[in-house]
């Protein structure tokens, strides 16, 4: 059997690393309104993972944690305590699980956004691909595919 799959990432300034171990379960783009916020751009990506796949390797994070208007399920974004850089994020339907921020990985080009969730709060300029799920609100499947 060989070894398992790694990829490093970090914050912007260095002081935060971490490595996750296995491919993730699935690579989402949100456009909810949170995230344009959250992220300061049109939609954040995340690869989730089993939260045993992931270890920080070094460097302090803060939290926040933010209820949704409209499931009021909260989720809980880490953050480098030091530039701010987003790292990743605990959601409250997904237990076990956290999210790690698409950009945060020192080579992101390896990840393959398999959804767009929340599309309808999509910015009018923003394209999606054809090849992608789709899901106007966040999807409630238990299946991480779907």
């Amino acid at each position: 059997m060989g070894a398992a799959v790694q990829h490093e990432g970090g914050c912007v300034c260095g002081a935060v690393r971490y490595r996750v171990k296995n491919p993730p379960l699935r690579v989402a783009a949100c456009h909810c309104t949170f995230c344009q916020k959250r992220t300061g751009s049109a939609f954040g990506v995340g690869a989730y993972f089993n939260a045993d796949d992931v270890e920080f390797l070094r460097g302090e994070l803060k939290s926040y944690r933010h209820a949704s208007d409209e499931t009021h399920r909260w989720l809980k974004v880490d953050f480098c305590a030091n530039c701010g850089g987003n790292i990743s994020w605990t959601l409250q339907m997904r237990p076990g699980m956290r999210a790690m921020a698409a950009g945060s990985f020192d080579d992101p080009r390896w990840l393959k956004v398999e959804a767009h969730i929340w599309t309808r709060s999509t910015l009018g300029w923003v394209g999606i691909p054809e090849d992608v799920g789709l899901h106007e609100k966040g999807s409630e499947s238990p299946n991480l595919r779907e």
